[in-house]
């Protein structure tokens, strides 16, 4: 959770616009994962076709994800978008029953309630901050289908790496896409020059997706998608702190925002507790 909060501030001290830092972002973890796959590991990165379709699908989704989560920390904040991304937990409460054909938790909709007023708190109600908040929110659902998807996916045999290198390669069309859309320069915006920016962008693709996503595919062999979700909730916890010690941020916190925090804290705290007394019980 520490990595994937550490990806908001890299993409708040690059200078590049969002869907430049995460095209590059997403071509550098794509050739990463299959130079690990095929050189390091020796291993075959064609899956066949159909597996290869599901993931570069998942890509997507991930992609436009991504895109959404940059552009609310270019247009609002750091911690404003950190704080609509926790919101996945609440949208997975509802996302992971669909998609897998399971009744809804009541336990797990209450506790993403708490979350959710955990959220308003931080976010707070101030105008100039709505659209980065709106965009965050919709990076939250992208979030909570991508990761649902992706379980379904391990669960069936799939190779966390080869994952993340067939859909990095779909992310990184959409985003390469929205460049002339979203970036004034158009295309000529993707010639980096500065290379902080690259060291940046190096440490997003490899670190924070490369390492953080196949470790995040493992971990869905043996826990859920909202359980995964529900602990994520931490990461605009720590992104905040260190939005603050970075950026300063914490001149525009008010105490809503520790009350806040507390409830994300509270919920991951709660979750276990529900699940090993109610979890069979609170279901409709």
């Amino acid at each position: 959770m520490v990595i994937f909060a550490a990806t908001t501030v890299l993409g708040r001290i690059a200078s590049v616009s969002a869907p430049v830092l995460v095209t590059w972002r997403c071509l550098l973890a794509a050739l990463g994962a299959f130079f690990w796959v095929a050189v390091v590991r020796d291993t075959n990165i064609w899956i066949g076709r159909r597996q290869i379709v599901k993931l570069l699908g998942v890509g997507a989704i991930i992609g436009v994800h991504w895109l959404c989560l940059y552009g609310a920390v270019k247009i609002a904040n750091v911690s404003i978008a950190l704080a609509g991304l926790a919101t996945l937990s609440l949208f997975t409460a509802f996302t992971e029953p669909l998609m897998n054909r399971r009744r809804i938790r009541k336990f797990e909709v209450f506790l993403g309630l708490i979350v959710l007023s955990g959220i308003c708190l931080i976010a707070g109600v101030e105008a100039h901050h709505a659209l980065g908040l709106g965009i965050a929110l919709l990076s939250a659902f992208l979030a909570s289908v991508f990761l649902v998807l992706n379980r379904n996916i391990v669960i069936n045999g799939g190779d966390p790496m080869v994952m993340v290198g067939w859909e990095m390669v779909a992310a990184t069309l959409i985003c390469f896409l929205a460049v002339p859309i979203f970036d004034p320069l158009g295309f000529p915006a993707l010639q980096v020059s500065n290379s902080l920016d690259w060291l940046w962008i190096i440490i997003l693709a490899w670190v924070c997706t490369v390492f953080a996503q196949a470790w995040t595919n493992r971990l869905l062999h043996s826990i859920s998608a909202y359980n995964l979700n529900l602990a994520a909730n931490f990461e605009p916890v720590y992104g905040i702190i260190a939005a603050a010690i970075i950026f300063n941020e914490h001149a525009s916190l008010k105490p809503a925002f520790y009350i806040g925090a507390s409830a994300i804290v509270l919920a991951n705290l709660l979750h276990p507790m529900l699940q090993r007394r109610w979890g069979g019980v609170l279901s409709s």
